[in-house]
């Protein structure tokens, strides 16, 4: 229950025609200061002090990307329920609706931009796609890695362009897409908003270098992320400390393989990943890989092999650390 002071200063933050709607508008999803100036028709330095005021009050929270911010509703304490009552007691009149279409129109920019993209690369990804196994396969394996578990937030580490939290969005309440690229991650947003995925967000960031206040998870994800990487044991020493006592890491790599063409076209750093590297990395993080399933290539030799591992503590080891 919020203290009387604190639950006033929410009420005045609230109390205004613009910051109401500044609240319906990020219930649908983040939002920039351009995004919102676009659709409200309101100056740069007007809604940066709605914002502002918003963001006080605990009613919003903002996620710095370099010189760009996003803005989204807070999740947590008496401002995100507050807020969240409110949006939901909002009527559709004509303001609204007007919101709403040039949000629309905001929105379908960014996509054309988001397809644009895909375009550009849609050759290179098309050439990997035929060296390895079906997707379908491997994302049908990783819902089932987690079904009938209860999942209250899953980071997705290197998410590119947001796929395991399209994948998986019926498996957890809140899910958060780590990335440092901007265009992977404008792909991602769009991608969201077109599948009405609500309870996902994307943020840029480095995954060497989070900050744990960003967990604890009760799941982290890394689909097709650590072959980048010189020393794929030290990011998962890294990342693990966003990690609940009890959470788990699901992990999506490639298999050994002789194809050195992907370091110089596609900048891969390591050429696979064995079953004895995950098992020496896990134990070393007092996990243990409880799940491992491969997915050859239906290009045999000339493919690439997929496997997925699931990572987790065994029990004494979670009582001791309780």
């Amino acid at each position: 229950m919020a203290e009387l002071t604190a639950l006033v200063n929410i009420l005045k933050a609230a109390g205004e025609d613009t910051r109401l709607r500044l609240l319906a508008l990020l219930a649908e999803g983040d939002h920039t200061v351009k995004d919102l100036t676009e659709i409200l028709r309101q100056s740069q330095p007007r809604v940066s002090r709605h914002l502002k005021l918003l963001a006080d009050a605990g009613l919003v929270q903002r996620h710095a990307e370099g010189a760009w911010a996003y803005y989204s509703l807070t999740q947590h304490g008496a401002g995100a329920a507050l807020g969240r009552w409110l949006v939901e007691r909002l009527d559709d009149g004509p303001e609204r609706r007007l919101d709403r279409e040039r949000q629309d129109s905001v929105r379908a920019a960014q996509q054309e931009q988001a397809a644009a993209f895909f375009a550009k690369v849609a050759g290179h990804w098309d050439q990997l796609r035929r060296l390895h196994a079906p997707e379908s396969a491997v994302e049908e394996a990783v819902v089932n890695a987690l079904a009938g578990q209860d999942v209250e937030l899953l980071i997705d580490l290197g998410t590119g362009t947001g796929r395991m939290l399209e994948v998986l969005a019926d498996t957890y309440r809140r899910g958060i897409g780590i990335d440092s690229s901007r265009e992977m991650l404008g792909v991602a947003r769009a991608k969201l908003v077109t599948g009405a995925i609500g309870n996902a967000q994307v943020r840029l960031g480095d995954i060497t270098a989070m900050d744990a206040s960003v967990g604890p998870a009760d799941v982290l994800v890394l689909h097709q992320v650590l072959h980048y990487f010189d020393d794929p044991g030290r990011v998962l020493a890294q990342t693990a400390q966003l990690l609940s006592a009890d959470g788990q890491i699901l992990i999506v790599d490639f298999a050994p393989h002789e194809h050195e063409f992907l370091r110089i076209e596609q900048a891969h750093r390591r050429l696979g990943l064995s079953n004895e590297q995950l098992d020496d990395w896990a134990g070393a993080l007092g996990f243990t890989a409880d799940l491992v399933r491969e997915f050859p290539s239906e290009n045999g030799a000339r493919g690439l092999t997929v496997c997925l591992w699931r990572l987790t503590r065994p029990a004494e080891t979670i009582n001791i650390g309780n």
